[in-house]
């Protein structure tokens, strides 16, 4: 560590980040992972807030508007044009195949991948079975609104949008009865006691849910070597392993997926996933040991296969 180049107050490191609540409690998250590693001074960090197109539009669908670039546009423009050095990601709305002038240098380790049931004053439900008989289920996630319908094909699922703190708003108002939001970023916001957590077997995460991505220019050799320090690898390879099955499986913000990689207790890495149609009334199932990503890209030819067209026809592999 100590050959590579540290940044200083002087000539600080630029972190540059979406400027939402749970962005930059992330992007703080990053900052104390460097100061942590490299014993480097606080002021060494400057964070760069910026405001990304994603944010500004709340009253339609992403996948409709330009899908998940409207969450790194701005990212990206400022690295390439080295206005910031690195930028903070939550992974899971990052395209999962990115420009090859920036590289993901770092993962931080992951947080809890699973969802959080969030249910408006005057009902009581802790899981999605318990919501009453044609509930409002507010979602701006393809893959949440599938596996609602699936598991109560009686429940209404509506377009939320928003941060977490505008999500609670309009459920609190009363626009929704319930809502699914991420338990990792719940967590880093501080709401702890916010929601109910779904078991995965239930609510199986989305592709990279609770990892905090880092990248920098992919021909910034000092900035990727110290990314390294903060790197973690078990996180790292788990969720590279979800997002080559999503490369390999196709499809695009419409398609509802989910993935999740998780470490058994004798080091070996599984892969679980499922594929679903719109109305969540038919998917493919499928996990797979996961030696290298060759073997994630193997499950989602194999759940292509065994889809139904009403799912096959939402990917573009």
């Amino acid at each position: 560590m100590a050959s590579i180049p540290l940044p200083t107050p002087d000539r600080p490191l630029r972190l540059g980040t979406r400027a939402s609540p749970l962005a930059m409690a992330q992007a703080n998250m990053a900052a104390a992972a460097l100061i942590a590693a490299y014993g480097i001074a606080p002021e060494a960090i400057e964070i760069v807030p910026m405001t990304a197109t994603g944010d500004k539009i709340q009253d339609r669908a992403l996948a409709e508007v330009g899908g998940k670039a409207l969450w790194t546009r701005e990212l990206d423009a400022a690295l390439d044009g080295g206005r910031i050095d690195i930028a903070v990601h939550s992974l899971k709305d990052v395209e999962t195949l990115r420009d090859p002038r920036f590289a993901l240098g770092a993962m931080l380790e992951r947080a809890d991948p699973r969802d959080r049931l969030v249910i408006r004053d005057g009902i009581a439900a802790a899981a999605i079975a318990d919501l009453p008989h044609g509930a409002r289920l507010g979602t701006s996630s393809p893959r949440r609104a599938a596996q609602v319908r699936r598991l109560r094909p009686d429940l209404e699922t509506t377009l939320l949008r928003g941060n977490v703190a505008t999500r609670l708003g309009k459920l609190a108002a009363g626009e929704v009865d319930a809502t699914l939001l991420a338990a990792a970023g719940l967590e880093r916001l501080g709401m702890h006691a916010v929601g109910t957590v779904q078991p995965a077997e239930i609510l199986l995460p989305a592709a990279s849910q609770g990892a905090i991505g880092i990248e920098c220019r992919a021909d910034d050799a000092a900035t990727l070597a110290l990314l390294r320090g903060v790197n973690h690898e078990p996180t790292h390879r788990a969720v590279a392993a979800e997002r080559a099955f999503l490369a390999a499986l196709g499809g695009d913000c419409r398609s509802p997926v989910a993935a999740y990689a998780r470490w058994l207790a004798d080091g070996t890495l599984r892969l679980d996933a499922e594929i679903y149609s719109e109305d969540g009334a038919d998917h493919a199932i499928g996990e797979t040991l996961v030696p290298d990503p060759a073997a994630a890209e193997a499950l989602a030819r194999r759940l292509l296969v065994e889809a139904p067209e009403s799912v096959r026809r939402l990917f573009a592999a």
